[in-house]
């Protein structure tokens, strides 16, 4: 038997190094078991079907709304009104969704269902070799030493790496080793030259004409027949690996770099080696019961409930309108002309500073007259800062109070978004530009329509969203997001 690493090992080894009137809002009570009322956790700000949302969900949700898109082609999107309530509204409609995907059993999809069955996978592999490799790594500084005389560039952390990856590479072989034998895996060769005449002609011949000849996973979805997708390549104790198995593996290689021998026996046999470790090590996994780690639980579970949400929601904006005709784009571009032209475009510089009192004190030494660049180096969060083109849908919220200054104006304090969050800084303004609206031309026809078929989706979602608030019981603790604002730094 032949052992090699597949991508669960490698990736265990790589880390290893809107309020509704409809809606009563109330605090909702429990009671213990003596009687007595016992209220809800003071961080769940709402609560749908078994799902709660807390406050810190929701303050993550809005700082996300918040944060700009940047997006090349639509520099002119001015931020809209966000808030709590109506972020929240939106969170537990679409937990309403996810529940409603679940009525419709969307979780038989079986693409989902395909892409759930590798994460999970993926996870337990993970957990497995966590445990096994647990304090079983050493390396010492005399290996090293050896190893940096090998190659004398090698720094010390990367040299220790190395060496750690090759001792977890040998030590997880010789684990796999031994519970292939423990589970009694066996291979059945006798199916491997219909592999071969299977894998040639969804290559081939694919009932789809296609460009590039390789195949796709929905060719192994639609193109094999239940018979075929059951084939037995290997078996386990309590398990077995089918040829759609042995396909779905293939396909999560990128074309390049899959096997050239699949027409021969010998090479379908190889990959099949390689795609047996993952569920020798998930049975190995579940046989220590690994599979009922809580936290592996919670990890499923949302990513559950994000393929149903995107599920959902693809499922009900797919029969969309008929694409808007020449006229319509026209039409939409003379109603909408500012959001087309030029942006409105600041060219700034600036100092982001760890806090209020670092960004008073910097503003007061730049108006004392220190030279901007030196006062960076001594406190800007990024010392690398060099001027820069900034829009309304780059700066968000905060583009109307730079707009407010003239060029040579040294703005500040003000608040802008670094990073996943919010920070103060001060802002250099060095040119200033106002926007120009243009005449219509052929090539903004295909930003046009992008922008007419996302405000069609978006309406369709948010009426559907409504319909299923009015369909699934929910609660808001209004008394608990009243006073959140992730804009609010110190």
């Amino acid at each position: 038997m032949k052992s090699v690493f597949n991508k669960s090992t490698l990736s265990f080894l790589g880390l290893l190094m809107m309020l509704c009137c409809s809606c009563a809002v109330r605090q909702r009570v429990k009671t213990d078991t003596a009687g007595k009322p016992t209220p809800e956790p003071a961080n769940i700000v709402a609560k749908i079907g078994d799902y709660v949302i807390t406050k810190e969900e929701l303050k993550k949700k809005l700082m996300a709304e918040l944060v700009p898109r940047r997006d090349e082609y639509d520099y002119n999107r001015k931020a809209g009104p966000v808030d709590a309530n109506t972020v929240l509204m939106k969170m537990v409609a679409e937990k309403a969704m996810v529940i409603e995907a679940r009525r419709k059993n969307y979780l038989e999809d079986e693409s989902i269902r395909d892409s759930l069955k590798r994460f999970k996978e993926k996870k337990l592999v993970n957990l497995l070799l966590g445990a096994y490799l647990k304090d079983k790594i050493t390396v010492t500084e005399t290996e090293i030493d050896e190893k940096i005389k090998t190659n004398p560039k090698l720094k010390r952390i990367r040299a220790k790496a190395m060496l750690q990856r090759t001792k977890a590479g040998k030590l997880v072989n010789q684990f796999y080793s031994e519970i292939y034998k423990k589970f009694n895996a066996q291979k059945l060769s006798v199916n491997f030259p219909k592999v071969v005449r299977i894998h040639r002609r969804l290559l081939l011949y694919p009932k789809e004409p296609q460009k590039m000849r390789w195949i796709r996973v929905n060719q192994v979805r639609n193109e094999l027949t239940p018979e075929e997708k059951n084939i037995v390549l290997a078996t386990y104790d309590n398990g077995k690996v089918t040829l759609k198995d042995w396909f779905d593996a293939l396909c999560q290689i990128a074309p390049p770099s899959r096997p050239r021998d699949l027409n021969t026996a010998k090479g379908v046999e190889r990959l099949l080696d390689s795609v047996l470790r993952t569920p020798i090590f998930v049975a190995e996994a579940k046989s220590r019961g690994l599979d009922k780690d809580e936290s592996l639980l919670k990890q499923i579970r949302k990513r559950e409930d994000e393929k149903l949400l995107s599920k959902i929601m693809r499922e009900k904006v797919k029969d969309i309108e008929n694409p808007p005709t020449e006229e319509q784009i026209v039409a939409y571009f003379n109603e909408n002309k500012k959001e087309f032209g030029t942006p409105e475009t600041l060219k700034i510089d600036q100092i982001w500073c760890q806090n209020i009192e670092t960004a008073r004190k910097v503003k007061a030494e730049l108006d004392s007259g220190k030279d901007f660049k030196s006062v960076r180096q001594e406190y800007s969060l990024e010392k690398k800062g060099r001027p820069f083109n900034t829009y309304p849908s780059y700066e968000g919220v905060f583009f109307k109070d730079l707009w407010k200054a003239e060029p040579n104006e040294i703005v500040g304090p003000v608040k802008g978004f670094y990073r996943k969050g919010v920070k103060w800084r001060i802002v250099k303004i060095l040119e200033k530009k106002p926007g120009k609206v243009k005449e219509y031309t052929s090539d903004m026809k295909g930003n046009v329509k992008m922008k007419m078929q996302n405000e069609q989706r978006e309406a369709i979602l948010e009426k559907y969203r409504n319909e299923l608030l009015k369909k699934y019981p929910y609660e808001i603790y209004a008394e608990r997001i009243k006073d959140i604002d992730p804009l609010d730094i110190p």
